[in-house]
């Protein structure tokens, strides 16, 4: 599954904007500073993610620096997007994951985005109740600052809260 729907034109690291996928350009890697720039996130974040296993654990020069190609910058910008639509970094994992299986890719990821509109229709049911009740609240604050001056000082809401 690739995220953007192109495989072949998405830009290699270290290759000028438009040129297309080469053998030589898929062997260029890159530190952690100059991927983490290309996917718009932080060092820190990109270290995050290894850590989490979501991204594989980079190859290194002799002194031990991270060196980064293609494959972790369309990983890393893949994550973004998904984060984007709502998933969690486990079912972010799950996706990568599934990714690795392409046999029943689309049928597990397929089941994997069903539960997850499922519950984001549960959230969306859970903060119209939260607006409706807000909404009341609010009615309530309001009739009771167009009462006279000389009723009661308690507000209805703390009180309903208090209760």
């Amino acid at each position: 599954m690739n995220p953007t729907g192109v495989l072949s034109t998405v830009p290699q690291i270290g290759c000028k904007a438009g040129q297309s996928l080469t053998h030589e350009s898929k062997s260029r890697r890159v530190f952690i500073g100059e991927i983490s720039k290309r996917a718009g996130l932080s060092v820190d974040t990109v270290r995050f993610y290894e850590k989490q296993h979501l991204l594989k654990p980079p190859t290194r020069t002799q002194a031990g620096y991270r060196l980064y190609g293609a494959e972790e910058l369309r990983t890393l910008r893949f994550i973004t997007r998904a984060q984007k639509l709502g998933f969690s970094l486990q079912e972010i994992r799950q996706l990568v994951y599934i990714q690795g299986c392409p046999a029943e890719v689309c049928e597990k990821t397929s089941r994997l985005i069903d539960e997850k509109l499922f519950h984001v229709r549960e959230k969306i049911k859970q903060l119209r109740e939260i607006e409706s009740s807000l909404e009341n609240a609010l009615g309530k604050c309001s009739r009771k600052l167009k009462a006279p001056r000389h009723s009661s000082q308690d507000c209805p809401v703390l009180n309903d809260l208090a209760s």
